[in-house]
């Protein structure tokens, strides 16, 4: 035990001096005992430390298409193969997101995401975004963000042109069990968009959802691929079974199995901005705090894409609990 305490104070310290960790220190760290689950939630709390400071990134969602999406990820409430009797909506007029904009600046949000659910813009669509954007750096002023499916070098170019900062596109899941969870697109697809805006000059923002019934060893195979993308922003949703959705029953995670994605994260991505992200109200008891302390250095704050959630102003309360700030 002793000789495994060691071993993790090593890795934080080689972290910390700029040393990037192995894929198989990562899995050492990763399939640690949950004797020592408190051991690395602490290296890993130490690193962001040591790279952030007390800082914790809160940021707002803009839902900006609900429902009709073409595509069949047995997760989402969005999906047109689904029954899930969730109201949806098309675009809405520019003035109206960026009123939710101001109102998330005004809440103390730092950046404010824009996403659809789609699987990719059409042209006449992306224009209509491409303006809310345009409307939001004028009368807002704060870190667009986006999130719109599948990409054209020609779109990426574009919204780096409007100042947009980070394109998400989430892995969704391990490239092993990504065929069982959606099978309108590939995992390649996925891979290829971030690459394009990459290539566009945006910051990437990518991540999966934990709790849909992988293994653990699909876990860390997802950590592992995000790791080698490099992405400025991951984010981690839990799953929130859904009804009518192929996942309605599925179980939820233990907090042990969550810890050990937040804390891997950090030792593989130490510079980057890990988000806690869907999920995290129903799945938490103490609505983050102890990933906050075990990686973590962001939350998505005031709902998600098909649900509600905490208020920033209660979310920046459960931050300032933890002597960490906003």
């Amino acid at each position: 035990m002793h000789e495994k305490r060691g071993m993790i104070l090593k890795h934080r310290n080689d972290v910390v001096n700029g040393k990037k960790i192995t894929n198989a220190i990562a899995s050492e760290l990763f399939n640690i005992n949950d004797e020592l689950l408190l051991d690395l939630s602490d290296a890993a709390n130490y690193v962001t430390r040591h790279f952030y400071g007390s800082k914790v990134d809160i940021e707002e969602l803009a839902n900006i298409k609900k429902n009709f999406c073409s595509e069949d990820c047995t997760f989402c409430s969005q999906s047109a193969f689904f029954n899930t009797e969730i109201t949806g909506y098309e675009l809405p007029p520019p003035e109206k997101i960026v009123e939710q904009a101001l109102n998330a600046k005004n809440d103390g949000a730092g950046s404010f995401c824009l996403v659809a659910a789609w699987r990719e813009p059409s042209g006449s669509d992306f224009e209509k975004v491409c303006t809310i954007i345009d409307e939001i750096n004028k009368k807002v002023g704060i870190s667009v963000e986006c999130s719109l499916g599948f990409l054209t070098a020609e779109q990426a170019e574009k919204l780096k042109k409007l100042q947009v900062k980070r394109y998400n596109h989430n892995l969704e899941t391990s490239r092993s069990k990504f065929p069982e969870i959606c099978t309108t697109h590939t995992y390649d697809d996925r891979i290829k968009t971030l690459k394009i805006a990459r290539n566009a000059g945006l910051e990437l923002c990518t991540g999966g959802i934990i709790g849909l019934g992988e293994t653990r060893k699909q876990r860390e195979e997802l950590i592992l691929e995000i790791s080698e993308l490099e992405p400025e922003e991951v984010t981690v949703n839990m799953l929130v079974p859904m009804p009518g959705t192929p996942l309605e029953l599925q179980t939820k995670l233990d907090i042990t199995e969550i810890l050990r994605v937040f804390s891997t994260l950090r030792f593989l991505l130490p510079k980057s901005i890990i988000k806690i992200s869907g999920g995290r109200e129903v799945n938490l008891n103490d609505n983050g705090q102890k990933l906050l302390l075990s990686g973590a250095n962001g939350i998505i704050s005031a709902g998600y894409l098909t649900m509600s959630g905490n208020t920033v102003k209660k979310d920046t309360e459960m931050i300032n609990e933890i002597n960490l700030e906003t």
